[in-house]
């Protein structure tokens, strides 16, 4: 993606539907779904086993997943203004997320994988129900009835597979560890009556859509985050059965468009403070940018690979699996919890940071919503 791809130079909240541009938002949102697709189609020759190759897992855990959390250190703890603005969310949520976690971690260990697990699918489940929320204001679909749709057929769309998944367990995959989804009984008997629901939302926002078209208004953004969301955890979770697929898409169409609105945030809030250290990467391109979030993903996963997994041993990560575990079960308790940290956080401060009123002008020239003062 070329440095100025993201501007909003040319645009006007007034005059278009789009965040950034019709070219770049198709291509973050519809490109990124379709290149998730076709690497998934390609997994017979990819990824034969149906496991996670060792380059897939570069590519998409450690260089998207991974590297897409650390990328909010540049809308939050690398801004010292938003530091001095917020210092007790800033200050408590680390705080207090880690002691949550080695509580839990206490408790057992599948425990706090179990609470991170469905932390997690509600965060990938709200990051859509976000874009489409933005796309609709966008738009002016200020009706509640346009709303109220949008956010069920997102629901459904995220939570039948996931409904699906939790009758078919176990499944080639998990979203974590194996057992970090609870299996029930009776969730079967709610898979096809939930199913017949999604498919009247459906029905109902496909005829929503055509009356606003025929009123002259086609959301072209909104469709795609729609279709894109249910297409993708429709195949990944549901159509097919293996822990490749799965990855490829789930991650990619979650982390692609939010490097691609840090990426927007960071050029915007350059301009307010151009000789902060934000501006100074900003000035060294998108691929500085990037390379920053890798080398901090790569950190992380060294750590999380030498102390707890022991899965990779050799290569870049360098040694082989001990023979007895680095950690005991006191450090592990401590130890587990502060590497899921900047996870953890991410989800919380996520949560907060693009939902503040008082989150400043870069914040809203990078959705499109304020004209870009060098425009």
């Amino acid at each position: 993606m070329a440095e100025t791809t993201l501007s909003c130079e040319g645009d006007r909240p007034e005059q278009t539907p789009w965040l950034w541009s019709r070219t770049v938002d198709l291509g973050v949102f519809g490109g990124a779904a379709a290149f998730a697709l076709a690497v998934a189609a390609l997994s017979p020759m990819l990824a034969p086993s149906g496991d996670v190759p060792t380059w897939a897992w570069f590519v998409f855990v450690l260089g998207l997943d991974v590297a897409h959390v650390w990328s909010t250190t540049f809308r939050t703890y690398f801004d010292r203004e938003e530091l001095a603005k917020r210092k007790a969310l800033y200050a408590l949520t680390p705080v207090l997320c880690l002691a949550g976690g080695i509580a839990l971690h206490v408790h057992h260990p599948l425990t706090f994988w179990r609470v991170l697990a469905y932390a997690a699918v509600f965060h990938f489940v709200r990051q859509q129900v976000g874009w489409v929320a933005i796309y609709r204001a966008r738009a002016r679909e200020f009706s509640a009835y346009d709303r109220w749709l949008d956010n069920a057929l997102i629901y459904a769309a995220t939570g039948w597979p996931v409904l699906y998944w939790h009758a078919h367990l176990p499944r080639a995959f998990e979203w974590f560890v194996p057992g970090d989804f609870i299996a029930s009984p009776w969730v079967g008997r709610l898979v096809w009556p939930a199913a017949g629901l999604y498919v009247g939302l459906c029905g109902a926002y496909l005829l929503r859509s055509l009356w606003h078209a025929r009123r002259g208004s086609v959301n072209l953004g909104k469709h795609v985050v729609v279709v894109s969301t249910a297409v993708i955890w429709l195949v990944g979770i549901v159509l097919v059965n293996e822990d490749f697929t799965f990855t490829v898409t789930n991650v990619t169409i979650h982390a692609v468009p939010y490097f691609a609105l840090l990426w927007a945030y960071s050029k915007q809030r350059a301009s307010e403070r151009p000789g902060r250290w934000v501006a100074r990467v900003v000035s060294w391109g998108w691929f500085a940018f990037v390379t920053i979030t890798l080398v901090m993903a790569f950190t992380e996963e060294l750590l999380w690979e030498r102390l707890v997994w022991h899965e990779r041993p050799g290569g870049w990560f360098g040694g082989d699996a001990p023979e007895t575990p680095v950690l005991g079960d006191a450090a592990r308790h401590i130890v587990v919890p502060l590497l899921s940290l900047p996870q953890v956080v991410h989800y919380v401060l996520d949560g907060v940071i693009w939902r503040s009123k008082d989150a400043g002008p870069a914040q809203a020239r990078a959705l499109g919503f304020a004209p870009n003062p060098s425009a």
